[in-house]
């Protein structure tokens, strides 16, 4: 018998991966609720657009999943994210450094749907990655 939470994860397992991994904007039609809440780029819109600032500045990126827990509707995740600076990045031309990053994400699922997100990314250690030489 497969477990709400084991369906949660495996929802937010096909996200990461169409939406992050497979650059498939549309991907949200299919696994965002209508009633979206997000938390850390204000809107289904603007999480497009940061996704496609991280596309434009790393082509190459690459996030995998290093830990995944569900417990009801909540799903934690630990993942890195891995790229080249390849493209402008807030202002910042390309170095052609690699970034190696560690983010959290939080997700509510309901009913098969992504309902609520909220991430947080290592910022600090991106900046110093891109940067360095």
């Amino acid at each position: 018998m497969i477990t709400i939470e084991q369906k949660n994860i495996e929802t937010v397992s096909a996200f990461i991966e169409a939406f992050w991994n497979q650059s498939d904007m549309e991907s949200t039609e299919k696994y965002l609720s209508t009633d979206y809440q997000e938390h850390s780029y204000q809107s289904k819109e603007g999480l497009k657009q940061f996704a496609g600032k991280i596309l434009e500045a790393f082509p190459d990126k690459l996030y995998t999943v290093e830990e995944i827990i569900a417990q009801g509707e909540k799903v934690i995740v630990r993942m890195v994210v891995k790229g080249t600076h390849r493209g402008l990045f807030f202002g910042n031309p390309p170095t052609g450094n690699s970034i190696n990053v560690t983010l959290y994400r939080q997700y509510r699922v309901v009913d098969g749907k992504i309902a609520e997100h909220r991430g947080w990314i290592d910022m600090i250690t991106m900046w110093h990655q891109i940067k360095a030489n």
